[in-house]
């Protein structure tokens, strides 16, 4: 079966890694992922995979708390590190290749992310890992995730979360909230739904690149995504509830 896209981005929120402990990273997690992500890439599909940092640090409630909001921001980002050099080592102990770039150098640990080095590690079949955000205080690492795949060329975003695509209400709150199948960037912006922040969806509009959302709590669903598979909510197209 031949797959539906050639590079894909994947955005991992931190909580994802934390399972469901309150804090910090749990191994369980980390190694389904990196088995999922083992036989995406077997298929020959080049991945690159944006890591967020909430389960360790979140810049914005640290600001909200007083605490300088560039400085917040920057920690947020060396916790993104910490997760992405967690997600590289279960990767690498199960025989995919990686390389790890950072937004802030850290020569020790990470290259520095370099834009052609990093679409060349994908040609060649390695799992490209971005930490620290974009290196820059004030955004996020959903925002970062639109930058490095436009920057990278990737076809699709994959938004795995902890619910199974977007919907018109909270569905822990109304049993009757319906899932829509597709959106477009408008209606996302307009209706001020929770996909990504408003400047990773118009960086994504601008480029036209579509994000699907999907749960990452069922096992396959990132291979399913990469084969195309009806899965989520993809958001970049027109507004349909399933």
């Amino acid at each position: 079966m031949g797959t539906g896209y050639r590079r894909v981005l994947l955005k991992l929120s931190g909580e994802a890694l934390m399972g469901s402990m309150g804090y910090g990273i749990d191994p369980e997690v980390v190694n389904s992922i990196a088995l999922e992500v083992k036989e995406v890439v077997a298929t020959g599909v080049q991945l690159a995979i944006v890591v967020g940092g909430g389960n360790i640090f979140r810049g914005m409630k640290a600001a909200s708390a007083g605490m300088d909001r560039a400085t917040a921001d920057y920690i947020g980002m060396i916790a993104t590190v910490m997760n992405a050099m967690t997600l590289q080592e279960s990767l690498e102990r199960i025989g995919v290749q990686t390389r790890l770039q950072t937004a802030i150098a850290m020569q020790e640990v990470a290259e520095p992310y370099i834009r052609r080095k990093a679409i060349r590690h994908l040609e060649l079949g390695l799992v490209v890992i971005f930490g620290a955000g974009s290196g820059n205080p004030f955004f996020t690492t959903d925002t970062a995730a639109a930058l490095r795949a436009a920057e990278i060329d990737a076809e699709v975003i994959f938004k795995a979360t902890k619910v199974d695509g977007v919907y018109d209400s909270d569905p822990n709150q109304n049993p009757e909230a319906k899932r829509y199948k597709s959106l477009t960037y408008a209606h996302v912006l307009n209706k001020e739904l929770r996909v990504m922040d408003s400047t990773a969806i118009a960086l994504c509009k601008e480029n036209d690149i579509p994000i699907l959302v999907f749960d990452l709590n069922v096992r396959g669903n990132i291979h399913r995504a990469v084969m195309g598979e009806s899965i989520g909510t993809i958001v970049g197209g027109s507004c349909e509830i399933s």
